[in-house]
């Protein structure tokens, strides 16, 4: 599939090369090729985006270009892997000759090459200008080379092969030491890109999001005030001066531009904004860019009419290449999208940004600096109390607000461990802590060296109490010493809920790797109960397992409905979740229904619990969903955004698809379900898409936020008043 993109990144082409109908035994089959072009009215960086069917890491393709853009680069961007980020450039074509141009950091690397022809005894390495830096010897068919730190200029290094064939792997350009902060893993990371030819070689590490968003979609009715907001950033080393104009691709019309020259100093970012009066038909106009040596530009499409998220939205939203729920929909929401939201006992939104906690207050966002902010959760108490997880003085610490989130007290765990993980009481639907939510603290204490996902570490519950001192702490209660961990990333997973002076906590556990999947067929998952005014913890009870065992990614879900009784999800990995009950209100050590998949069939493929309860007690939960040969994807799999309900005595509704994935393999959508004081579901997510460039093409997170008003019912696009 080769896509093809303006500077805006609207999609010019988008054209699938059919198969050769080969299977890989049969060897490389005849190339195809395709042709792509456009006519360049403006100057801008175009993109061109290679993808293959059921080979996601490019294993089994080869391919080649040729352009007459005088000014390209090459950015090796393979499917993501659970291991380190390496993005090897692999040359498979020996009868011809080859250069590899590459930008050298300044610390010392180290260069690796191997596959080379059997003839090859050299390589030479040359500077822009076709000086020789060094001759690369070849030893046992390979060639390793260290060079040290210099002051080097940026500009490109040429790696000449006369048979090019090849694979090599160079530190700061095909592979970054997460373990240290290099200077290309600090300011480049993950960025793959080199080119065949010096003379092709522009700027573009320095250039990347020099202008975002890449585009605008804008409705207001007419004679209606308008302003849209633009980032101008710098990502090199050196300050930089932009000039922005403004280019009409149809009729000129009235828009304002804030600045026409701005200085903006390294990784800084500045903002811009252009600003009208709706008109009664649709306007487009370009923001220039232009910097001494760089060209880009975004589009505006000042539509006329209302915003199509006011109304609800058909399901399953369809991601397209560069086409999200900005581009579909004009989605640009007044409200902070950096993590999920949650609401205080009044109904007040609040979120975790960037700067701190924002919170809608007299129909304004305002926001309370908090540094150093650990994890996404809000949490509030019976007095509405605001807390969150921090750190201060390199060391964790609760804080908390008496005033509606306007100021913060810190006060520092007990124990305080400084690599650990946390998860504090979340508004689930009916829980509503007295005093301090506890919180779940983990520890790493050991990974399996021969079993990828099997970590293990000591869970500790902290509990805490107001006084005229403000919060004070009990001793850390020990849960358990084999648990699996707490997820952060996908569907956030509620690990504790409390009901009264009780704590009602749910955790999986590692199990012997030797222990055959009919004993042991996935992770134990264990729920245990803690009495505040006693001071009594129970003992563990099994209320079920989730495939497959020692998988970190099986972390299970807790929450409470209105009449005390706790339902538990077993987390999985690509397995069905299997869902248990307890028997008694407020008791889990009064027995538990039989723990039963919530979905049959071997395709039934859920990963990352997210799970709350409605006002009517009916179950909401939202997680990721394998889909295999559907129309989206003829032949092929896709990761979904997915979601099921269940009323308390009724069986699991079947999935519905909320979010279709804009490429096939593998995705997830980081997503974390809350809900309102009044039964509201509100969904944050955010397309992670497997392939390097795609993610880092877009500047930052762009989270969306769904919501369903009906409980499920229908969902859209939330807007402001869906927050007020």
């Amino acid at each position: 599939r080769v896509i093809f993109t303006g500077p805006d990144r609207k999609v010019i082409e988008d054209i699938w090369i059919p198969d050769d109908g080969l299977s890989q035994s049969e060897g490389i089959g005849p190339g195809k090729s395709v042709r792509l072009e456009t006519n360049v009215t403006q100057p801008g960086v175009y993109a061109v985006m290679l993808t293959v069917s059921h080979d996601r890491y490019g294993d089994y393709i080869n391919w080649r270009f040729r352009t007459n853009c005088e000014k390209y680069m090459v950015e090796t961007s393979r499917g993501h892997r659970d291991a380190q980020h390496e993005e090897p450039i692999v040359l498979r074509d020996p009868d011809r000759e080859a250069d590899i141009c590459f930008l050298p950091q300044s610390k010392a690397f180290n260069l690796r090459v191997t596959n080379l022809v059997d003839s090859v005894e050299s390589l030479e390495l040359l500077d822009v200008n076709n000086n020789q830096i060094a001759v690369l010897q070849v030893n046992n068919d390979t060639i390793t080379h260290t060079f040290e730190e210099g002051n080097r200029t940026a500009t490109p290094w040429k790696l000449h092969f006369k048979s090019a064939q090849a694979k090599v792997e160079i530190e700061g350009v095909t592979q970054w030491n997460t373990e240290h902060e290099s200077e290309f893993f600090s300011v480049y990371p993950d960025a793959a890109l080199w080119t065949p030819d010096a003379e092709s070689w522009f700027q573009i590490h320095e250039n990347r999001w020099l202008i975002t968003p890449y585009n605008r979609n804008a409705y207001v009715q007419q004679g209606e005030d308008n302003t849209v907001s633009y980032k101008i950033h710098n990502n090199g080393k050196e300050p930089i001066d932009v000039d922005l104009s403004l280019e009409f691709p149809e009729k000129k019309w009235e828009v304002n531009l804030s600045e026409s020259k701005i200085k903006v100093n390294p990784n800084e970012e500045k903002e811009v904004t252009l600003s009208w009066k709706g008109f009664s038909e649709d306007k487009v106009v370009h923001l220039k860019a232009k910097t001494k040596d760089y060209n880009t530009y975004s589009t505006l499409y000042a539509n006329s009419g209302e915003l199509p998220v006011k109304s609800k939205i058909d399901l399953p939203l369809v991601l397209k290449p560069y086409q999200h729920e900005h581009e579909q929909y004009g989605y640009s929401p007044d409200y902070p999208l950096d993590n999920q939201v949650y609401f205080d006992n009044n109904n007040v939104p609040f979120v975790i940004t960037e700067e701190g906690i924002a919170s809608l207050k007299n129909g304004t966002w305002e926001t309370t600096r908090v540094d150093s902010i650990r994890g996404s959760i809000i949490a509030f108490d019976s007095d509405n109390d605001v807390y969150a997880i921090a750190t201060k003085n390199n060391q964790p610490v609760l804080i908390q607000s008496r005033d509606d989130g306007k100021t913060f007290s810190s006060y520092e765990m007990p124990g305080a461990k400084q690599n650990s993980s946390f998860d504090i009481e979340q508004f689930l639907g009916h829980n509503i802590p007295d005093g301090p939510p506890p919180v779940m603290r983990y520890t790493r204490t050991g990974i399996d060296r021969n079993i990828f996902w099997r970590r293990y570490g000591d869970l500790e519950l902290l509990v805490s109490k107001k006084t005229e001192n403000g919060i004070e702490w009990t001793d850390p209660i020990l849960i358990s010493k084999n648990c699996l961990g707490v997820s952060s990333h996908s569907g956030i997973p509620s690990s504790i809920v409390s009901r009264g002076s009780k704590i009602f906590m749910v955790w999986g556990e590692v199990s012997d790797p030797e222990a055959s999947r009919e004993e042991i067929p996935g992770v134990p998952v264990y729920v245990n109960s803690y009495d505040k005014e006693t001071g009594v913890l129970g003992k563990p009870v099994l209320v079920g397992f989730g495939a497959p065992p020692n998988d970190v990614h099986n972390i299970p879900a807790i929450t409470i409905d209105g009449n005390g009784y706790l339902h538990v999800l077993t987390g999985t990995h690509g397995r069905p979740f299997h869902y248990a009950r307890s028997l008694e209100p407020d008791n889990v050590h009064a027995g538990w229904t039989k723990a039963e998949p919530v979905m049959e069939g071997d395709r039934s493929t859920q990963t990352y619990i997210g799970l709350v309860a409605g006002t009517d007690n009916t179950l909401h939960l939202v997680f990721r969903l394998w889909r295999y040969n559907t129309e989206y994807f003829p032949n092929n799999y896709f990761a979904s955004l997915a979601y099921m309900s269940k009323t308390f005595d009724g069986s699991w509704t079947e999935p519905r698809l909320l979010v279709v994935a804009p490429f096939s393999h593998y995705s997830v959508y980081r997503h974390r379900l809350t809900t309102d004081r009044k039964g509201g579901i509100f969904i944050s997510y955010y397309y992670w898409s497997t392939y390097w460039f795609y993610r880092t093409d877009r500047k930052g997170i762009q989270r969306t936020l769904l919501m369903s008003p009906d409980g499920g019912q229908n969902f859209k696009l939330a807007d402001r008043d869906d927050l007020l």
